[in-house]
């Protein structure tokens, strides 16, 4: 079979495609826990594929030092080695990683890829992923890691082979690890040989850390030094480790005929699959957050379209507080401080909510494990994060 371009293999260069929508699916990363507990080692709390017999996993350097990347920037060509140095040198500028970027299949799925130097990336991502040498080693050694969602909600197993690559030519990968890497939509990396492999642009995007410096002002300064046709992106925190339950909504909320909307819409498709990175009846079925932007929408009301960022579309309150409408949401991610769950609550206890693969969407009972908190959305925040997360 002839090697297709890398062009017409993946087409879809993520900075290209995101980043000029706002970057609403990427542009999210996840700030540091400070000073929460932790379930035990970070390679306890993360799950890296065991090595099979024969199998060798590729070396990498440990994990000096944890780096919060504040901008993405994005290209559909290669950045030329003197406007990475360029951006070394704007002023507040602290680390720069340069990556491949691109959407491609895994598993079936389009999501977003990377391809990586697992030894120096690693510091840019949570800390649990960032401190597990056995996933950098999978990865290294040719794995593909994806999120904990895409491989526990999407039912893709640990150490089965899945293809990946474009629509003309795919290439079998082990799937080394479940790991959450903080960028949204993002939901595997591969080492750069990998991305190589699957035919993915090369070195066409960077991670941009500047401590202490105004985002804005940052991404003014970086535009002036880049190619043409580069965006750059925010990199919002997904997470507040300071945020606490109880704060009472002193703003706008939905309206009544909004809540008993949002109501009818999700209750309108139980019995319909989960889908992973489902959305519409198109593709078949939803997940759990795909399910609340759909119900949402019908009630005129634009939500992000990840957990994680649904649930800081308004305010956060105990179980207790909680009044049909609101959103529930867990944080079941073990490499992942933030939220990876999320449902409608109905009342008196029950909920409707799109659970896992191999389940359709339900109304189930609230359950308590895990359970982070119940969202009092916000519809004109909710706009501002679908817009600008």
């Amino acid at each position: 079979m002839r090697w297709p371009s890398r062009r017409r293999m993946l087409p879809t260069v993520i900075g290209v495609t995101l980043v000029t929508t706002v970057a609403a699916d990427i542009a999210v990363v996840v700030a540091r826990d400070q000073g929460g507990t932790t379930a035990g080692p970070a390679d306890e709390r993360l799950v890296a594929a065991a090595e099979p017999a024969g199998y060798n996993p590729g070396a990498v350097s440990a994990l000096r030092k944890e780096i919060v990347p504040h901008v993405l920037v994005a290209s559909g060509q290669t950045i030329p080695a003197a406007y990475v140095e360029a951006v070394r040198h704007v002023k507040g500028v602290k680390a720069v990683e340069v990556v491949d970027a691109a959407r491609a299949f895994v598993a079936g799925k389009r999501v977003g890829v990377m391809g990586v130097e697992p030894s120096t990336f690693r510091a840019y991502t949570p800390e649990a992923s960032a401190k597990s040498d056995a996933l950098w080693r999978n990865i290294s050694g040719g794995d593909v890691a994806i999120s904990f969602t895409m491989g526990k909600d999407g039912g893709v197993p640990l150490a089965s082979w899945t293809q990946i690559g474009g629509t003309d030519h795919k290439t079998a990968v082990r799937v080394g690890a479940y790991a959450t890497m903080g960028i949204g939509q993002v939901d595997a990396v591969v080492s750069h040989a990998t991305a190589r492999s699957i035919g993915m642009p090369s070195g066409n995007a960077l991670l941009v850390s500047a401590p202490h410096t105004d985002v804005a002002k940052l991404r003014k300064a970086l535009a002036k030094v880049l190619p043409h046709g580069a965006k750059t992106a925010a990199l919002e925190s997904r997470y507040d480790g300071t945020s606490a339950p109880g704060r009472a909504p002193n703003g706008r909320v939905m309206t009544a005929p909004q809540v008993n909307t949002v109501i009818r819409a999700a209750e309108s498709k139980i019995g319909m699959p989960y889908v992973w990175g489902g959305e519409s009846d198109a593709e078949g079925g939803y997940d759990c957050s795909g399910l609340v932007q759909y119900a949402f929408a019908k009630a005129g009301i634009r939500m992000p379209r990840t957990a994680d960022i649904q649930a800081f579309t308004g305010w956060r309150l105990p179980f207790s507080q909680a009044q049909p409408g609101d959103l529930l949401t867990w944080k079941n991610d073990p490499t992942f401080n933030g939220v990876s769950h999320i449902a409608i609550y109905l009342g008196n206890n029950k909920m409707v909510v799109a659970p896992h693969t191999g389940t359709d969407v339900q109304i189930q009972t609230v359950y308590m494990t895990n359970f982070w908190g119940a969202i009092r959305v916000n519809p004109q925040l909710a706009a501002r994060k679908a817009g600008g997360a």
